[in-house]
């Protein structure tokens, strides 16, 4: 049976070997084989190139708000990377080209025109005075500014330029109202006395406008002594801290450690108060070592702070150290300039959208400002941010930060999102 089966087995493996040469002869010997066909190969076309993308920043590589500048644009440049790197925006590659302003107004409009020339799709920055100065420039050209430092003045009426971070005068209010409901008992104690000192610069004076309008507006909770300006560069500030002496709450200048030491060193005792740009040169209190001075002084802002969980809080630490392993550690105790992070976030994200709206090749300042004024974005259960055909400022949500000198460090004194104040 064995050496049966065997010979079966051989039999059909002939009988198959020998099937292709029975089919060539089988039309006849006088026909010559037909010629075997072979299948012509498509030529393929190359897959298209990536469309370039290219975003200006008009920043501040040499002036008096540099150090926090670098890290802002460092996060900047880890942001396009990790959209880069996993083809977040299919057909599309982000690039980013700088201009150094120095923190100077008059050089706004040749940077900005510099940025154009370069080839730059749509304008970044986190200069307080550069929203203002172009916001007529940027709205006749229809090209989109996004302003990390913005007011009202530069969104009303609604153009091109978009804030995709808190608005100074939002949180003004919302830091005022929350300070008479959780910090002040004014019903026992009366009015708290409030006033501030700052540089002449655009985010300083709306925060100050909008605390004043609303201590006049609840005059049993704040009386308001007065808001003390001087000019961008000023590092002396004994006057203004005499002025202050007797307020229960003062909004400090951004640097704010010469006058933390005049003040403190006057024997003065109000609580100070700061908002996103004395976040990010927190770097300066380290290094001054005024944590005692400023123990207790609450912040407001629309970012998680460091150690925090959430969604964009969570992607800043993976890039920071995934790109600086080295320096993470000191770029954290710089405050939180590289918080700027997720306000990019929305900015990059916008491009995609506009991307899948028109395809990539396709997007121009029209698909720009279609997805831009359409655009949110929820994290942590809310709609953190979010803009409409008249709403140009994206912040809707804001925590309440408190320093401490134990800690050395910033943390969140209410666990609440609280929602902007937009009117006092």
């Amino acid at each position: 049976m064995k050496a049966s089966g065997r010979t079966t087995i051989a039999i059909l493996v002939i009988l198959l070997l020998t099937l292709p040469l029975l089919a060539a002869c089988s039309s006849g010997d006088d026909e010559e084989p037909s010629p075997t066909t072979q299948p012509t190969a498509q030529p393929t076309e190359p897959p298209p190139e990536d469309v370039t993308f290219t975003i200006g920043n008009l920043t501040d590589m040499t002036g008096v708000s540099a150090s926090a500048q670098a890290v802002i644009n460092a996060s900047l440049d880890d942001l396009i990377r990790y959209f880069n790197t996993e083809n977040l925006i299919p057909g599309m590659k982000l690039e980013v080209v700088a201009y150094d302003g120095q923190f100077n107004p008059a050089k706004d409009i040749p940077g900005y025109e510099w940025l154009r020339e370069k080839g730059s799709d749509l304008i970044i920055t986190a200069v307080t005075s550069t929203p203002v100065t172009l916001q007529p420039r940027v709205n006749k050209d229809e090209i989109l500014l996004f302003s990390l430092s913005g007011n009202l003045e530069t969104l009303v009426p609604p153009g091109y330029v978009f804030t995709p971070t808190s608005l100074p005068e939002h949180e003004g209010l919302t830091l005022l109202k929350w300070i008479a409901g959780n910090d002040w008992d004014y019903q026992t104690k009366g009015p708290a006395r409030i006033g501030g000192a700052a540089w002449a610069e655009p985010n300083a004076q709306s925060f100050m406008g909008m605390a004043e309008a609303y201590a006049k507006t609840y005059p049993d909770q704040f009386e308001w002594v007065g808001s003390y300006l001087a000019p961008v560069g000023t590092f002396t500030w004994g006057p203004e801290a005499k002025a202050l002496e007797d307020c229960d709450y003062v909004f400090t200048p951004n640097p704010m450690t010469t006058f933390v030491k005049e003040y403190r060193t006057a024997g003065y005792t109000g609580k100070f108060m700061g908002n996103g740009p004395h976040v990010a040169l927190l770097k300066l209190v380290d290094d001054a070592n005024l944590w005692d001075e400023i123990d207790g002084m609450l912040f407001v802002t629309p970012s998680r702070w460091w150690g925090e969980d959430g969604e964009l809080v969570d992607l800043r630490e993976q890039l920071l150290y995934e790109n600086h392993p080295d320096d993470a550690e000191t770029i954290k105790r710089m405050g939180g300039a590289y918080n700027a992070l997720d306000n990019f976030y929305i900015v990059l994200d916008i491009i995609r959208v506009a991307s899948e709206n028109v395809g990539p090749t396709n997007v121009d300042s029209q698909a720009l400002y279609e997805a831009a004024h359409t655009y949110s974005i929820t994290t942590d259960g809310v709609e953190r941010y979010s803009f409409t055909e008249t709403k140009r400022y994206a912040c809707n949500y804001y925590g309440i930060y408190e320093a401490s000198r134990d800690l050395q460090d910033l943390y969140r004194t209410d666990p609440a999102w609280h929602y902007h104040v937009t009117e006092p």
